[in-house]
């Protein structure tokens, strides 16, 4: 478009304007030149001036129209002549235009008849298709309602809930202006109800068929943690370091962890079980989508406490051979919080932690409770830890699903206080029938076979190996104690198998196999022979002496032993029984018995002795007496076979004892208050018997044995002394009769003084009275 001429002043710019407008290459430019130049004319007051513009350029264009006309005359005649006729064909066109229009009005009016007709018809159709359209809406409504029930008849539920949200939410919106919309509405809660009330119901059948099912699953889990201690087991022989970690330690968790098994859905050929979660998925869908989550998670909370009530007997029989009742128990616990476990982690919010760890609790004390009323019918240790073996294998089971097993921990710890108490009453009566039954006799053993079975069961170090032995030999202890030391053995092995699988509390064991074993050999073994120590037979006395020490090297070694298995890696340090130093002291009164026994005897034969203290004379050959000969022939012949098996200390601390009582009770025979004389051919007599005994002594080797009789020796001595005055001499005396009691010496010699007076004087003489000293006794100053 040709830019706007700009308003001017001078008269020259508006002739100028008017040319540029006339210049135009269209109406519209025309138009739209000349309007502003006409305002702004009118506006400065010159409109004559454009007006005379404006006829000026009129006047030049007319003269250019004559001065073409004048040049193209004959073109223009032309040109008029062809106009002519067209004005002529035009006339007769608009004639016949004239008459189609008159036609056209007819037709028109005919047109409008028609299309009132068709206005009135389309009125009909739009009311048949509105009417049409709203039955289809209210047949698709009706339909969509009957599918509601058709899926909720197939079990369909969720499919059901959906289909009444969309002809709530969409389909209903449609038909709002109808009854039926109405209707349908108010029939919406009554078949959501219908489809919460079809869904529980499945829900019901599934936790009907769970809970049927959790024995099952309880099993299954079983045999899964059977097969994760043999996995165990199997690394544990192949690296000692394995036994360092117990099942569901997080070494053995990652070890096993490639081990996949799926306790709710597995089908391998051992095992075929598959817990389907989908009608409590769909469930749960159904009742969030209906607004009633809270009240779901109520029922089923409530459903499954009521679950876990009939889960639970009223009692268990624990004397079943097959624990059918326990086990059963158990697994069924074990499916019911397993599918607990796994129903919190399958879902967000239907199952809290603290719901199932109360429902675990519940459970666990209730089975606790009946465990521990039923135990009072069991009263056997191997039932007992058959038992154990079931709730540690639960235990484990349930300690890897993260349940808290504290409980069943302190469980088990009442489980081994019965077990050890049945054990130590078995082992008690078993101890007390050996004892009882053991004929107190030195073992014989008639082949090596059976003498290296004895040395391996029994806590004893044999002097030569099996080849350098000839059968048959004896041992040196009785039967009775290799067979206790197959019972200490038994107890030892059977208390350990107790913690085997699984137990927390390991101290414990140690603690109760130490008192277990103090009190059984200190009140069965070592008190029950000390008991038997009140018999006279001196055979079974020493084979009681040699048993005690024995047992005494048992304990010592068995102390050892105990330290070695001790379970329990905080406790340190040395274990001391006291059955250790019971059997020593058993031992010490074995040999006080011992010491009795002979020195019993040692009295019987010297009170048997018939010394006629005066006699005038002694024969030229004195023989020693026959209670000396007999005492002596005593002692020989029962170090030679009844002591022949006790050590040889002992022996020797027997002799000691011996000998110093035979010489207390040779010489208490001259010291007899009633003896008042004694003559020197009855100091003769005596000195001849001590010498005997001096002899007897001699044989034996040991020159201790001889300070037991330096006393008697060197009384009888002074006794048979002409010089009698050396003993009042304390330098003399200290040497020759240092071991001489002063007042038995100075009474000995009184009485030997008057037996030789009593010699050498008639009776019917008067005797002299001394004038110095009355009596030797007082020139000792003894009153």
């Amino acid at each position: 478009m040709p830019a706007m001429p700009a308003l001017i002043e001078p008269r020259d710019d508006l002739a100028a304007a008017v040319q540029q407008i006339m210049l135009s290459s269209s109406d519209n430019d025309y138009i739209d030149q000349l309007i502003p130049v006409m305002k702004d004319a009118r506006q400065t007051d010159r409109a004559s001036q454009l007006i005379q513009a404006l006829n000026q350029v009129s006047s030049d264009r007319e003269a250019d129209i004559e001065r073409i006309c004048n040049t193209n005359s004959q073109d223009f005649i032309s040109s008029v002549d062809q106009l002519q006729h067209v004005r002529e064909g035009t006339l007769s066109l608009t004639s016949e235009v004239l008459r189609l229009a008159q036609a056209i009005q007819s037709s028109t009016e005919k047109l409008l008849e028609q299309k009132r007709a068709l206005v009135e018809s389309r009125s009909v159709r739009q009311n048949i298709d509105e009417t049409s359209q709203a039955l289809q809406d209210c047949l698709e409504v009706l339909k969509l309602a009957n599918q509601v029930h058709d899926l909720l008849a197939q079990k369909n539920h969720y499919a059901a809930l959906r289909a009444l949200d969309e002809l709530q939410n969409v389909h209903l919106r449609a038909v709002t202006r109808y009854k039926i919309a109405e209707m349908i509405e108010k029939s919406v809660p009554a078949t959501q109800r219908l489809i919460a009330e079809a869904v529980m119901t499945d829900l019901n059948s599934w936790l009907f068929r769970i809970r049927e099912t959790s024995q099952y699953v309880g099993e299954v889990s079983f045999y899964h943690t059977q097969m994760r201690r043999q996995r165990q087991k199997d690394r544990l022989e192949s690296s000692e370091y394995a036994g360092n970690f117990k099942l569901n330690s997080a070494i053995e968790l990652v070890a096993d962890e490639t081990e996949e098994f799926d306790v709710l859905n597995n089908d391998n050929e051992e095992v075929e079980i598959e817990v389907d979660f989908t009608p409590l998925f769909e469930c749960m869908h159904i009742h969030n989508a209906l607004g009633q989550s809270e009240r779901f998670r109520a029922e089923y909370a409530n459903t499954r406490r009521k679950q876990k009530d009939l889960l639970l007997p009223a009692s268990i029989d624990l004397t079943d051979q097959e624990d059918t009742d326990l086990t059963t128990l158990l697994e069924s616990i074990a499916g019911f919080a397993i599918i607990e476990k796994s129903t919190m982690k399958k879902t967000e919010s239907l199952r809290s932690a603290v719901d199932i760890d109360e429902l675990w609790d519940s459970m666990c004390q209730s089975a606790i409770n009946l465990i521990s009323n039923a135990l009072n019918t069991v009263n056997n240790d191997g039932k007992l830890l058959k038992i154990k073996s079931i709730i540690a294998m639960f235990i484990q089971t349930m300690d890897s699903w993260g349940y808290s097993i504290t409980s069943l921990d302190a469980l088990l710890l009442t489980l081994f206080g019965k077990y050890a108490e049945l054990l130590k009453q078995r082992f008690s009566e078993d101890f007390s029938e050996i004892v009882s039954t053991d004929d107190y006799m030195p073992m014989p053993i008639s082949n090596a076979e059976d003498y290296e079975k004895v040395v391996t069961v029994s806590w004893y170090s044999p002097d030569k190996r099996p080849e350098q032995i000839k059968f048959p030999t004896v041992f040196p202890f009785s039967q009775m104690y290799p067979l206790c030391c197959i019972d200490i053995r038994s107890l030892l092995n059977q208390i350990y198998l107790f913690s085997d699988d699984h137990f927390q509390n390991s101290d414990v064991i140690d603690d109760t196999l130490k008192n277990s074993l103090d009190e059984l050999l200190c009140t069965k073994v070592c008190q029950s022979l000390v008991d038997r120590l009140s018999s006279q037979y001196p055979g079974q006395i020493v084979q009681i002496l040699t048993n005690l020490g024995h047992f005494e090297s048992a304990c010592k070694e068995l102390q050892e032993l105990l330290v070695e298995a001790r379970t329990s890696g905080a406790a340190s340090g040395p274990i001391v029984l006291k059955a250790t130093e019971e059997f020593e002291t058993g031992k010490k009164t074995a040999e006080k018995r011992i010491f009795e026994l002979v020195n019993s005897k040692i009295d019987d034969l010297v009170e048997t002795a018939e010394y006629d203290w005066t006699a005038p004379s002694s024969s030229p050959n004195p023989q020693p007496s026959l209670y000396m000969q007999e005492l002596t022939r005593y002692l020989s012949n029962i170090m030679s076979s009844v002591l022949l098996g006790l050590p040889t200390e002992i022996k020797e601390l027997i002799y000691f004892d011996a000998l110093s009582h035979a010489a207390t009770s040779v010489l208490s025979l001259p010291l007899d208050p009633n003896v008042t004389k004694i003559t020197p051919a009855a100091v003769q007599l005596l000195d001849v018997d001590v010498k005997h005994l001096s002899q007897f002594v001699d044989s034996l080797g040991n020159a201790i044995l001889h300070e037991n009789l330096d006393e008697l020796r060197q009384t009888v001595e002074l006794m048979g002394t002409e010089n009698k005055e050396e003993f009042f001499d304390v330098g003399l005396r200290n040497r020759r009769y240092g071991r001489v009691d002063k007042v038995n010496g100075a009474v000995l010699l009184e009485k030997v003084t008057q037996g030789a007076e009593a010699i050498a004087v008639p009776e019917s003489s008067p005797a002299k009275p001394t004038t110095q000293f009355s009596t030797f006794k007082d020139r000792l100053g003894i009153r």
